[in-house]
């Protein structure tokens, strides 16, 4: 599950809202065990998923680096050539 989270940090253009709700929603999902919260514990899931995306965008607002911000075509590209080669035998 947690594959999908991807660094937030030091991108240009700045994570958005989404990225940060899909990284809490992973990370929930992950700690919690379930993908989908059974009726008792979606206001709890939902509450964590909130509160958690609330304080990674403190996180990245409050993060400082020297490095000059990536670009998300290059990242994306890297990641395109590195799935071609991991999966080119199977």
């Amino acid at each position: 599950m947690c594959r999908n989270i991807h660094t937030l940090h030091n991108f240009e253009p700045a994570a958005n809202e989404d990225e940060v709700h899909a990284a809490a929603l992973q990370y929930v999902r992950k700690i919690s065990g379930s993908t989908k919260p059974s009726k008792a514990n979606t206001e709890a899931f939902e509450r964590a998923v909130h509160e958690i995306a609330h304080i990674t965008q403190h996180l990245l607002a409050d993060l400082v680096s020297t490095a000059p911000p990536k670009d998300r075509e290059v990242e994306a590209a890297k990641a395109r050539e590195r799935s071609a080669k991991r999966f080119a035998n199977a």
